[in-house]
């Protein structure tokens, strides 16, 4: 973390030096009954915790509000522009925010990023009340929340990227034990995961399996990376030292491999986006496809079954699989529900 930016009412702006000052402090503020409006907070959270060694207790977060709102996962910069009609300056962006002293610039810049987030944030309360979703969002952001407050475990880093879901055998008992290693070495340097090695490159390595140093100087992800020798090396013994990965419980699989859900996917799914359409949702809010088939499989722990989505989704997802319900094209490219007698 190189600076810390901070706005308040009147379109205050403070920007808190993490190099020359103690942040400790800050953990009172996220202790407190303080709401922090942040823009795409995961990345900031994960740098707070280790740093304070908590997080803000109650959040707003300006994308997943967004979300609720017809944009999907959009840049600061987009909000700026489609809320309030400001374009943010361009010229810093890829500056060296380690560089000291900063100048005028890189400071108006820094500012700019935050001077206007509450009225982005006035403007989409404004709004999610008119919509209805705030509580949507309330309890999306607290459960994104609840995840990022808790530091997972080594033995399940690998939980964080959702392609090592896919891998079976020696490359996902290797994804494993490279995940662990990684969060073991961000704490140990107290640095982000992703400055040890990316998501990509954990991928590749598990997907190849080098062997020597050479050979995961090659891997994608690594190709441009000056890997030291001890990186290296534990790379390669997590490798071959990887345990085997327990067997999960697989009688949902089993469940699903039974009854082909595949066709009840695609309509449920085409519903969902179509749904999202009409609302101006970003449909990943509504549901992934691993939601979509924990809902259709009868898991009673499916996002798609409880709160909000229960209310919006769920409901007429189960009218569609007892076929209460059918699904046509209007001519116009939408999907509709049609009464079955």
């Amino acid at each position: 973390m190189a600076l810390i930016q901070i706005a308040w009412s009147g379109e205050n702006v403070a920007l808190l030096d993490p190099l020359s000052c103690d942040l400790t402090s800050l953990s009172e503020l996220f202790e407190s009954e303080i709401k922090f409006v942040m823009h795409a907070a995961a990345q900031d959270l994960e740098v707070f915790l280790r740093v304070c060694g908590s997080v803000p207790k109650r959040l707003f977060d300006t994308q997943i509000a967004a979300g609720f709102m017809g944009l999907s996962t959009p840049s600061l910069a987009i909000l700026h522009q489609q809320y309030l009609g400001i374009n943010l300056p361009k010229e810093d962006r890829m500056t060296n925010w380690l560089s000291r002293p900063l100048t005028e610039g890189q400071k108006s810049y820094a500012a700019s990023d935050v001077k206007y987030l509450l009225k982005i944030y006035a403007f989409q309360l404004k709004r999610l009340h008119e919509l209805g979703r705030f509580p949507w969002v309330q309890d999306e952001c607290q459960v994104f929340l609840d995840k990022e407050s808790v530091r997972r475990s080594p033995d399940e880093a690998w939980k964080k990227i959702k392609e090592l879901k896919r891998l079976k055998g020696e490359s996902k008992d290797a994804a494993h034990s490279i995940s662990k290693w990684r969060e073991m070495e961000a704490a140990r340097l107290d640095i982000p995961v992703r400055r040890v090695i990316s998501d990509l490159a954990i991928i590749s390595i598990a997907q190849q399996l080098p062997k020597s140093k050479q050979e995961l100087g090659k891997i994608r992800g690594l190709e441009k990376q000056k890997i030291r020798n001890e990186t290296a090396e534990a790379i390669l013994d997590a490798i071959v030292n990887a345990p085997p990965v327990p067997t999960e419980n697989k009688s949902s699989e089993i469940k699903s491999k039974n009854l082909d859900l595949r066709a009840a996917v695609a309509l449920v799914t085409a519903y969902i986006y179509q749904l999202a359409r009409d609302a101006e949702i970003d449909p990943s809010l509504l549901g992934t496809r691993n939601d979509i088939e924990a809902l259709i499989s009868g898991d009673p722990d499916s996002k798609l079954a409880k709160g909000w989505r229960g209310e919006v989704v769920g409901e007429v997802v189960k009218n569609i699989l007892s076929g209460n319900v059918s699904l046509a094209f209007d001519g116009e490219n939408r999907i509709l529900l049609e009464p079955r007698n």
